[in-house]
């Protein structure tokens, strides 16, 4: 006879809310927002989309707990470029707090995901 084995870790946000598939799904959703805002859609006029979409899956894959290494120094590099300011990133966070909100991610695992995020505003802001 086997006994059950009952893990008392919790489960990593990227399985509590449903993997990939809906993770993919609220990437999409965020960037349909920042692809309307005034102050950050424009750095995205001329960005392959499919292409950004799978790397912010893999960088929120990581984010949730999920099975996927993405480092600071690849984040650094994909945002160099951009000299993003604190506003900007603000606007980012806010689209994100809106898109994750209406997913139904519970607040305190918002809370989780908004602070990973500004964990790395010096790496992204420049």
């Amino acid at each position: 006879m086997t006994a059950a084995v009952y893990s008392s870790r919790p489960l990593p946000l990227f399985d509590k809310y449903g993997g990939i598939k809906t993770l993919r799904h609220v990437i999409m959703e965020f960037y349909d927002r920042v692809l309307d805002s005034d102050v950050i859609g424009h750095f995205f006029e001329d960005t392959d989309m499919v292409r950004l979409i799978d790397h912010q899956v893999k960088f929120f894959t990581m984010v949730l707990g999920g099975p996927s290494d993405f480092s600071d120094e690849r984040l650094a590099r994909a945002h160099a470029f951009l000299r993003l300011n604190h506003d900007q990133f603000d606007e980012a966070v806010t689209l994100l707090i809106i898109t994750l909100e209406e997913a139904n991610f519970a607040p305190e695992d918002r809370d989780s995901v908004i602070t990973a995020i500004e964990a790395r505003r010096g790496i992204i802001v420049t």
